[in-house]
């Protein structure tokens, strides 16, 4: 496992440790290899101020190897004031159900994708990084998480969004750039994701997502989430996840084998 700074979730943590125990990452092969055409300092590490570098269109090229804050996995909402967040009344009780029992049903805990944006987010129990492959008329994003290794494509090559999709855990996205930012909308989810894990919030298979992704500079990276959702809130509601590039490392085989933590997730 890779080296992580870790947060103390009292109760929480130790749950999400159960939940996680059983996704075994491999050794990582090619970690601490100096990847060639990398900015550096004058010590040899990676030079994460440096410019925000551009793909052979000319967009900002978002490829690299990312990791997000830890909290969000938590709560996606977290930053949010009273009133940003309005759920519809079956959800909120729906959310309070979730969170008094310390997310004991949580989808994840079979072996079930994160879901939307969840997928994105890291944990204190494991590393679950994500890699960015960019070209100019599609965006795939691999993801080493505790659910398996998995993958979402982002098409920009103009096609709409699908008018009556299969629900999927991950859904279907389209992308298109405005200015230096990736705008990536996603529909066509299951309805039994969660948006994050301590708070449990809910998420219909009527949820439009739009994610937007800024490349600060090398080493950073800002996705600013909006969850439109209106069989769950009442108002579309947004939140902004900072990520940071994991240097001379590279993604690794994940796999989740939920009958070793059936006997412990409770």
């Amino acid at each position: 496992m890779r080296p992580r700074n870790a947060t103390s979730y009292s109760a929480i943590a130790i749950v999400a440790g159960l939940l996680f125990f059983s996704a075994t990452p491999l050794p990582a092969q090619w970690l601490g290899y100096r990847i060639p055409g990398v900015p550096r300092t004058a010590d040899g590490k990676v030079n994460l101020s440096a410019p925000t570098p551009k793909a052979s269109d000319g967009k900002p090229d978002l490829s690299g190897f990312w990791e997000s804050d830890t909290a969000y996995f938590y709560d996606l909402a977290k930053d949010l004031k009273p009133g940003d967040l309005v759920m519809q009344p079956w959800a909120k009780a729906l959310q309070a159900e979730r969170e008094g029992k310390e997310h004991q049903d949580d989808p994840l805990s079979d072996c079930m994708p994160p879901g939307v944006p969840r997928i994105n987010m890291s944990t204190d129990a494991m590393v679950h990084p994500f890699k960015i492959v960019q070209t100019p008329k599609l965006v795939v994003l691999l993801y080493e998480t505790s659910a398996n290794s998995t993958f979402r494509q982002v098409f920009l090559d103009g096609r709409p969004l699908p008018k009556d999709p299969q629900p999927t855990w991950l859904g279907y996205s389209i992308g298109r750039w405005e200015s230096d930012t990736l705008v990536v909308e996603t529909i066509g989810f299951n309805g039994r994701s969660w948006l994050d894990t301590a708070k449990g919030h809910p998420q219909s298979e009527a949820a439009h997502v739009t994610e937007r992704f800024t490349r600060r500079d090398f080493g950073h990276l800002e996705i600013n989430i909006t969850i439109d959702d209106p069989k769950t809130y009442v108002k579309p509601w947004s939140a902004k996840v900072p990520v940071h590039l994991l240097p001379d490392s590279d993604l690794i085989e994940t796999y989740c084998e939920n009958e070793k933590d059936e006997a412990h997730k409770r």
